[in-house]
C-alpha cells in the first residue's frame, strides 16, 4: 500500500516529503554520468589514449546500458525492493562514476562507466513506478517533478564540467563532483528502506514476454524510441547543423546551451497540461506540429533565423516527459507500470539508438542536410502515429486477452 494513503483525505506525511526529496535527487543524478563526459570527450580521448572504437563504444554505452540493465530491473525490484534497489543503483551509480574519475585505463574507464550507467538505468525504470504506487492520485505533478529535476541535472552535468575542469586544471576532479554528487542522492533512500512497499500478494508479476503482445505497449515503446531518437540527434548534431549554416563554434555552443536550457520549462509545463486530461493525443499532435515547424524552419529558412527554430523544436522535447507520463498514465498498478517502463525504455532506447549514426552516415554520404533532415521527419510521423495511439485514454490490463495474461 502507497504511504500517501491520507492523501486522498488532503494530508501530506513526511513520509511522503521525504520520497519526493530522494525521487528529486536521484533524478538529478540519472544523466549526470552521461552528459558530464561530451564537453571533455577530446581531453579524455588524449589523456585516456582512447582510439575511435573507444571514442564510438563510450558515446553507445548509454543506451546499450539503458535498453539492457532496463529490461531486467522489474525482475530486480521484485526480488531486492523498489527502495532498496534504488539505493543501490546509486550507489552503483557513485562507484562508477569515482573509478572512472581515478583511472588513466581506457578498458577500466569504459568498464566503470558502463557500471556508472547501469544505475542510471535502474533508476529510469524505477522512478515512474514508485510514481504510481506512492503518488497515484498525483502522477501528473510528480511525473513534472521528475522530469524538471532530470532536465536540471542533465543541464547542470553539461554546463558545469567543462569550468570545473578549468578551474582545477583536471578533468579527473570534473568528472569525480558527479560522483560525491551521487553519494548525497542516496542519503534519502537509507532513511526509506524501512518503509519498504509490501510486495503484492499473489502473482500480478508482468514480464517481456506478456507485452510481446500488447498493442498499446509497443505503440508506446515506439512513441518512447521516436522522441528518444530526435533528441539524440539534437543533442549529437545541432552543434555541426548550425556551424555548417555559418555560426562560429562559440556561437553554436552558446544556442546549443539554451536549447539544454529549455528542457528545463518545457518539463515543467508539458505534464501539466497533459495531465489535465485523460486523453493526451492534443498534447501529442501540438508537440509534433512545434517540431515540424522547428525542423522545416533549420532546414529552410535563412540561416541567421536558427535561434527562433532551436526555439520551436526546443517545444516539441516536451514529448521526453510525455512519453514518461504515459507509462503511469496506461497502467492500473505500479507492478504494471514497472513492466511497461522496462518493455518501454529498453525498445525505446534501442530505437533511438540508430538515430545520430544514420545521421551521420546520410550527411557524410549525400554532402548535405536534405537527407538526414528527411529521416527526421519520418521518424516524427512514427512519432504521431503511435503517439495517436498511446495517447487515447486507457489502460494496458483492459487490452483484449492482456488482463489474463498479466494477472492469470
Amino acid at each position: 500500500m502507497s504511504v500517501l494513503a491520507q492523501e486522498s483525505r488532503g494530508r501530506t506525511t513526511p513520509l511522503a516529503w521525504l520520497l519526493v526529496l530522494g525521487i528529486v535527487l536521484a533524478a538529478l543524478n540519472l544523466r549526470t554520468g552521461v552528459t558530464s563526459v561530451g564537453p571533455l570527450l577530446d581531453q579524455l580521448s588524449a589523456g585516456l589514449g582512447m582510439s575511435s572504437v573507444g571514442t564510438g563504444l563510450l558515446t553507445t554505452l548509454p543506451v546499450l546500458a539503458f535498453a539492457s540493465v532496463g529490461a531486467i530491473t522489474p525482475t530486480l525490484s521484485r526480488r531486492v525492493g523498489e527502495h532498496r534497489l534504488l539505493l543501490l543503483a546509486l550507489i552503483t551509480l557513485s562507484v562508477g562514476l569515482l573509478v572512472r574519475s581515478m583511472v588513466d585505463s581506457a578498458p577500466v574507464f569504459l568498464l566503470s562507466s558502463a557500471v556508472a550507467l547501469s544505475g542510471g538505468a535502474v533508476g529510469n525504470v524505477l522512478i515512474p513506478t514508485l510514481i504510481k504506487r506512492h503518488f497515484p492520485a498525483r502522477t501528473g505533478l510528480m511525473t513534472t517533478v521528475y522530469t524538471t529535476a532530470l532536465a536540471a541535472g542533465t543541464m547542470l552535468a553539461a554546463a558545469a564540467t567543462v569550468p570545473i575542469e578549468r578551474a582545477s586544471g583536471d578533468w579527473h576532479i570534473a568528472l569525480g563532483v558527479w560522483a560525491a554528487f551521487a553519494v548525497v542522492a542516496a542519503i534519502p533512500w537509507l532513511a526509506l528502506l524501512r518503509s519498504e512497499p509490501a510486495r503484492a500478494a499473489g502473482g500480478q508479476e508482468v514480464g517481456f514476454r506478456a507485452l510481446l503482445k500488447s498493442r498499446l505497449a509497443w505503440m508506446i515503446a515506439v512513441y518512447f524510441g521516436t522522441q528518444s531518437m530526435i533528441a539524440y540527434i539534437m543533442f549529437g548534431w545541432l552543434a555541426t547543423i548550425l556551424t555548417d549554416g555559418g555560426y562560429t563554434t562559440s556561437q553554436a555552443g552558446l544556442i546549443l546551451g539554451v536549447f539544454t536550457a529549455l528542457n528545463i520549462p518545457v518539463s515543467i509545463v508539458v505534464p501539466m497540461i497533459a495531465s489535465r486530461f485523460g486523453d493526451q493525443r492534443p498534447t501529442v499532435v501540438a508537440l509534433v506540429a512545434f517540431y515540424v515547424v522547428g525542423f522545416l524552419g533549420l532546414w529552410l529558412a535563412p540561416a541567421s533565423t536558427a535561434m527562433v527554430w532551436v526555439v520551436f523544436v526546443a517545444v516539441g522535447m516536451g514529448s521526453f516527459p510525455l512519453a514518461l507520463m504515459m507509462l503511469a498514465l496506461r497502467t492500473r498498478t505500479p507492478q504494471v507500470t514497472a513492466a511497461l517502463s522496462a518493455f518501454g525504455q529498453s525498445i525505446g532506447y534501442l530505437i533511438s539508438g540508430a538515430g545520430p549514426l544514420l545521421v551521420g552516415v546520410l550527411r557524410e554520404t549525400t554532402g548535405g542536410w536534405a537527407v538526414p533532415y528527411t529521416l527526421i521527419f519520418v521518424v516524427l510521423v512514427a512519432q504521431l502515429l503511435t503517439g495517436l495511439y498511446a495517447g487515447r485514454d486507457r489502460y494496458l490490463e483492459d487490452e483484449r486477452g492482456a488482463a489474463a495474461r498479466m494477472t492469470g
